[in-house]
């Protein structure tokens, strides 16, 4: 069955953990079409884990500049920082190539030919992965889509809007998905537009180049930002990109607050509302949503939305965690972005205090699904 939309305005709803994640839920392995759900693993596992690890170079002149991506780099505790993601019980990290920065986070030899400068000298992800790999965990890579202008080195280099543009970014990837094999398991493109199934084909083909079985999303952020149309933007995707700004109440907001500070106000209660505007909320009903694996991807403690500050990104456990089983008791699938120090590659103490906290917390639903099941 694919999902319906399930929407209200200005309602409340109380969600008991307990009734919702009673009975084991039976995650499909097979989309509503007969095809494998490659994505099946995401709903399987308990929750993922996103870092926008995204730097920006200090110094005068290039070559002061590339020296500091290079200790900054140099700086990332690799082991230390596996070992945060262990402590959660995460399954997955989806972890940040490049985004508008310039630079990207780890090596990469194709641009590295065209113009050297813009990746630093250490195989980052590379090593992330591999780490992972070795805990039974999962990688996904993030980077910008291919014509959106977001990473502005990428598209310099690679000749965004000129002849054979496609190609080459499509080069650009499958590079980075054969140096990574079976250590990449998946990609999050973001900022992406509509185009032809054969371009999503192309890209998908050059993501699954090092792993066959890599799962694909390209985001048009449409829980947040497209009023209202919650519809994956590629339809022949593996699992939706399910961008997220705002929960309220154990339900996503999917009214845009924009532009900021612009009609946006406190109400009594101190939830943001646009003026005129009543809030609309959301939440998944089914696994799949039009025959892709549904999945969230929801922001704590830093703002994907200069319209909604910090702390609205803020949530105590027990909404966050009524809105984890919510979307797990219908098989959806959900990552928590939770911010890092770029100078040391940590999350910070208090994020991943609640993260862990909700790992500990999916494994007593798991254990009291197993006593049920005896």
């Amino acid at each position: 069955m694919t999902s319906t939309i399930r929407t209200c305005v200005a309602c409340v709803v109380v969600w008991s953990s307990a009734e919702l994640i009673a009975a084991e839920t039976v995650v499909q392995t097979v989309r509503p079409d007969g095809t494998p759900n490659r994505a099946a693993w995401m709903a399987q596992g308990r929750f993922g884990i996103m870092t926008h690890y995204l730097i920006a170079p200090r110094g005068d002149t290039p070559e002061q500049r590339t020296a500091d991506l290079n200790r900054t780099v140099d700086a990332f505790d690799v082991d230390a920082f596996v070992e945060q993601i262990e402590q959660t019980g995460a399954d997955w990290l989806i972890f940040t190539l490049g985004q508008g920065m310039g630079y990207l986070s780890s090596r990469h030899a194709l641009l590295d030919d065209l113009e050297a400068g813009y990746t630093p000298r250490r195989d980052l992800i590379p090593e992330i992965g591999r780490q992972l790999h070795e805990r039974h965990k999962r990688l996904i890579i993030y980077t910008p889509g291919a014509h959106t202008p977001a990473d502005p080195t990428v598209k310099r280099l690679l000749g965004i809007g000129t002849p054979g543009y496609a190609d080459r970014h499509n080069a650009f990837v499958r590079q980075y998905s054969l140096l990574l094999g079976p250590h990449c398991h998946g990609w999050w493109f973001d900022s992406c537009q509509p185009q032809e199934r054969a371009a999503w084909e192309s890209e998908m083909a050059a993501c699954r180049a090092g792993n066959p079985d890599a799962v694909v999303a390209f985001s048009g952020a449409e829980f947040c930002a497209s009023g209202g149309h919650i519809r994956p933007l590629c339809p022949i995707e593996d699992y939706h990109a399910g961008e997220i700004h705002l929960l309220e109440d154990g339900r996503i907001r999917t009214d845009f607050l924009w532009p900021p500070g612009e009609g946006i106000i406190i109400d009594a209660q101190g939830k943001l509302r646009k003026a005129g505007q009543p809030p609309q909320y959301y939440l998944p009903d089914a696994q799949f949503i039009d025959n892709v694996q549904w999945h969230g991807l929801l922001p704590i403690d830093l703002t994907f939305n200069p319209a909604v500050p910090n702390q609205y990104c803020h949530y105590t456990d027990r909404e966050l965690f009524a809105f984890v089983d919510a979307v797990k008791s219908v098989g959806g699938a959900i990552t928590i972005n939770v911010p890092i120090d770029i100078d040391s590659g940590r999350i910070p103490t208090d994020s991943h205090a609640q993260l862990v906290r909700l790992g500990q917390h999916l494994r007593e639903q798991e254990a009291v699904r197993g006593e049920a099941g005896d």
